[in-house]
């Protein structure tokens, strides 16, 4: 039951790429809504993770779960009947606040729900497959509805899942929340929005739009907010996010290698998306069914990293082996050429594979080393880690690959063909040989892209072993407090 909500959430990061063509010709949005359209869910939940994670722990996660449940169907609604752009932003910034509830709750209740190490290992395994599998199926999905319905569908099909939830979620689910959490510390929900906003939006724009002044504006602003609000948790007598969490052992390593973990999987997707439409000239649609092949490896990689961990192999050793295998990924991507499709998902799965065998080990690492009743906290700052990475990964391997692109594009060719891959195919028909030029020119940067991250992977592999050598994580002992409600035991 947390698995399906869980999908959906994710699904909804993907859901537009392929609906917007028609969600334009329909509601006629200018070039700034439809960019609003698309971006303010995922910056909407980004900067709420930290506070529903630890609202949670103060009012139960089933119940926070129960009310983001319903926030997201009647936003779901809203949305699939919108009759002007507004509407629809406004529907997308509720889903992104009923993400932010559904994301820290699944994986909270799943660590009250699974106290024996060995079957929470297996959940939250089942929780990053399926969390990763959603961003992959949301474009098809949208692709296929869109194909055959009307954009509108994309947002019905999360209704019978959140019906089905707030039916029986209260029967079937436990309550679980700190039992003395002190008073909810209000000022630090706009430090931490104001901390993470700005990095996001800069991070993600950069990739597109270069190092402009205003997004490296953008960034600097939220680390400033992120140094307040930092200050404020180590200060308050009852902050948001509690500084003992960090001093349990292994939980600060998790937070940052599950952001570079993060930062391999989201850059590496920056290019091979491009490149499926781009360099092999696949259709949006063709180029996402291909991309779903790379995802099926992935339902065994988490089963199979708890199953060596639960039989005595070191965590770190398996989580190490987890970034060596990313890393080989990155470096089979770097062999591409312009006519290398199988190469390319062959690159894909090997590093998803490696990538979700390091996100679930590090999250039970995380979930399991913090106390239960500040698991919903404990959960949201690996999420809001991951959703740094991800955009600090798209923003920094996108540089590099621009840079490569830029130097290898013929000086003759038109200054758009100078900016982007798809500036260069616009004006094709104009230069002959442009096209060729230019995807050769792509590949290259992307080859450089990768090898850069394999080099970072690499180096976190190392990490790896150093900081996560014989941290172990125990299960709640017979005569544990229980954070459990009555009404859920």
């Amino acid at each position: 039951m947390l698995m399906l909500p869980l999908l959906l959430v994710s699904m909804d990061v993907s859901v537009l790429y392929f609906a917007i063509p028609a969600i334009s010709a329909d509601l006629e949005p200018s070039g700034t809504q439809q960019l609003w359209i698309f971006d303010i869910y995922a910056f909407v939940l980004a900067g709420l993770l930290m506070t529903m994670g630890s609202l949670g722990d103060r009012i139960g996660h089933r119940r926070l779960l129960l009310i983001g449940a319903a926030a997201f169907g009647a936003a779901s609604l809203v949305a699939a009947y919108a009759n002007s752009a507004e509407t629809l932003i406004a529907a997308r910034a509720v889903l992104g606040i009923g993400g932010a509830t559904l994301m820290p709750s699944t994986i909270a209740l799943t660590r009250t729900m699974f106290t024996d190490p060995g079957q929470r290992a297996k959940a939250i395994g089942m929780w990053s497959g399926v969390m990763t599998a959603g961003i992959a199926l949301g474009s098809v999905m949208s692709g296929v509805l869109v194909e055959y319905f009307w954009w509108g569908s994309v947002f019905l099909v999360n209704l019978p899942a959140m019906t089905l939830l707030l039916l029986l979620g209260r029967v079937l689910l436990p309550e679980s929340k700190n039992p003395e959490p002190g008073r909810f510390d209000w000022p630090s929900v706009p430090l931490s929005m104001a901390a993470v906003l700005p990095v996001v939006y800069g991070l993600k724009e950069i990739p597109s739009e270069g190092w402009n002044v205003r997004y490296v504006v953008s960034i600097t602003v939220g680390l400033l907010f992120a140094a307040l609000f930092v200050h404020r948790q180590r200060t308050a007598a009852s902050p948001m996010i509690s500084p003992a969490l960090f001093r349990g052992r292994g939980f600060a390593p998790a937070v940052a290698l599950n952001l570079v973990s993060a930062f391999g999987i989201m850059g590496s997707a920056y290019f091979t998306t491009q490149y499926l439409q781009s360099v092999l000239d696949k259709s949006a649609l063709e180029a996402a069914l291909w991309a779903l092949l790379p995802s099926l490896p992935i339902a065994a990689a988490a089963p199979v990293a708890a199953a060596l961990v639960q039989r005595g192999v070191d965590r770190a050793h398996v989580v190490t082996a987890g970034f060596a295998i990313s890393a080989g990924g990155f470096a089979l991507l770097s062999l591409a050429g312009t006519d290398s499709m199988w190469l390319v998902l062959a690159a894909c799965a090997v590093l998803a594979v490696g990538g979700v065998i390091v996100m679930s080990q590090l999250m039970d690492l995380a979930m399991g080393t913090a106390p239960v009743e500040r698991a919903g906290s404990a959960s949201s700052l690996m999420e809001t880690g991951a959703e740094f990475g991800g955009a600090l990964g798209m923003a920094v391997l996108g540089a590099i690959g621009a840079a490569v692109y830029r130097h290898e594009i013929p000086g003759s060719a038109p200054d758009v063909a100078h900016e982007t891959l798809g500036g260069a195919l616009a004006v094709a028909d104009q230069v002959p040989g442009l096209a060729t030029a230019a995807r050769e020119a792509f590949t290259s940067g992307m080859q450089g892209a990768a090898i850069a991250a394999a080099v970072v992977l690499a180096g976190a592999a190392v990490l790896a072993a150093v900081t996560l050598r014989r941290v172990e994580v125990h299960g709640k002992t017979p005569d544990e407090p229980s954070c459990l409600s009555s009404s859920g035991a």
